[in-house]
């Protein structure tokens, strides 16, 4: 496996930076009149977090890539692990003041990578609480972020064995026929009860703690979804299969998805592995 002590260091990284995003926050809800490689407009938030976390890993030894969901090329920073960062996850959430995250995966390769080629993920929660959930190897763990430092809370993270929610994504109009049925099949099912957030991250980190399923699938307008693998779709898999739960393209694992472009998308469902399967049969 790669350095963990780098592993480590980036983790301590995002976390440290965690707290100045959130200040920065009140004074950055403005569009930069700018638009990231996937044609969504920029926040000044957006810009000044993809920012502060480059810089801040650029001082890392280790670290050979840096590529954010906000900027076309990958960044040379030396030789090493690569870093694939959504800087501020669900950052149409700050106008209204609801969940956003940070999303970062470590790649022990070069961009576009493999799932399988994840020596680490994590995602930062800016909710009522910042909390960090981070896998490393086969475990994930919970942390609290304080004044810049990660104190863990649960180790060992898993999936409840029993699933109480669910939380779709795109317009119900545009789904395919195939997800129109698989999702009025969930709704039927009592036991789940309907949480959807708008904020990826929110809402996957919902799925984490409650058990369930989240997916913005393929749509009619939109084959491909709307997530991107590199920044979201393969760490988002990463941490969820790690607490023992199962992500899907629709076919295969997330992290089995070839990559092809640094800024390609990729449908994504995750969450409880039987509810997984049953997409996939539903999909297939």
């Amino acid at each position: 496996m790669a350095d963990e002590r780098t592993v480590e260091a980036i983790l301590d990284a995002v976390a440290a930076c965690a707290p100045e995003i959130r200040t920065a926050l009140p004074g950055r809800r403005v569009e930069s009149g700018e638009t990231n490689p996937s044609g969504e407009l920029r926040l000044a938030a957006d810009e000044y977090a993809d920012e502060l976390i480059q810089d801040r890993l650029a001082e890392i030894d280790g670290i050979g890539a840096y590529a954010s969901e906000e900027d076309e090329e990958i960044v040379d920073l030396g030789t090493g692990l690569s870093v694939a960062v959504d800087p501020l996850d669900g950052s149409s959430n700050l106008k209204p003041n609801n969940t956003m995250g940070t999303i970062v995966g470590i790649y022990d390769a070069a961009l576009p990578a493999s799932g399988r080629e994840l020596v680490g993920a994590a995602y930062v929660l800016y909710g009522p609480i910042t909390t960090m959930a981070a896998a490393v190897g086969a475990s994930v763990t919970e942390y609290v972020i304080r004044e810049g430092e990660r104190e863990a809370v649960e180790e060992g993270l898993t999936l409840p064995e029993e699933p109480s929610i669910y939380g779709f994504g795109g317009r119900v109009p545009d789904w395919t026929d195939a997800f129109t049925e698989y999702a009025r099949e969930i709704e039927s099912d009592e036991s789940l009860r309907l949480r959807y957030g708008g904020a990826m991250i929110g809402d996957v980190n919902q799925v984490l703690t409650y058990g369930g399923v989240f997916a913005y699938p393929a749509l009619e307008s939109a084959p491909n979804g709307k997530l991107r693998l590199q920044y979201e779709g393969n760490p988002i898999g990463y941490i969820v299969e790690a607490a023992g739960g199962a992500s899907s393209d629709g076919e295969r694992s997330l992290l089995d998805v070839e990559p092809t472009a640094l800024h390609q998308r990729v449908p994504v469902h995750v969450g409880s592995s039987d509810l997984i399967d049953r997409l996939e049969a539903r999909l297939g």
